[in-house]
């Protein structure tokens, strides 16, 4: 089985991760970065908000290639609560990595963060998001409401899925 790890993303990786999340395959994730300025931009920001305990944000290497990101955005009211965001590079959809990057992250949100939830939310028509929570013991808890914008600007309904320790 090829390794899969998280490390912290470096300057290098602006590329890669623009290539991945500007894929016109990739329906449900609005991004704003449209260059590779905007995504350095993005990269520079990180270690901030690290620092400010706002997002801990990851890239996925799968053996040695940077296949997408992984992410915990805190919630700045409820410090003990997190979101999970993640992305794969389309050509390694499929293969079960998103499920293998969640379980890494957990580790990091609930031993070093010491978080005590951890929230998913996906569009109900993201199905592999969904069997991606599924698979990590993650209970569906509801449904938002008109939570969040497409890539088109329209407001959608999402899925709130979450673990508690």
């Amino acid at each position: 089985m090829v390794k899969l790890s998280i490390r912290y993303p470096v300057l290098k990786d602006a590329k890669p991760f623009l290539d991945i999340i500007t894929n016109p395959h990739f329906r449900y994730l609005h991004v704003p970065a449209q260059t590779i300025k905007d995504e350095e931009k993005w990269l520079r920001s990180l270690p901030e908000k690290r620092k400010s305990n706002q997002e801990w944000n990851y890239a996925i290497i799968y053996g040695r290639k940077l296949i997408g990101g992984i992410g915990i955005k805190i919630d700045s009211h409820r410090p003990y609560i997190g979101e999970i965001g993640y992305f794969i590079a389309e050509e390694y959809w499929g293969r079960g990595l998103a499920s293998r990057a969640v379980k890494l992250v957990e580790r990091e949100a609930f031993k070093k963060l010491k978080l005590r939830r951890l929230e998913i939310v996906m569009r109900p028509e993201n199905k592999a998001s969904e069997k991606v929570a599924i698979k990590n013991d993650y209970r569906k808890e509801g449904k938002l409401k008109k939570f969040g914008k497409d890539r088109q600007g329209v407001w959608r309904d999402f899925w709130l899925y979450a673990k508690v320790l």
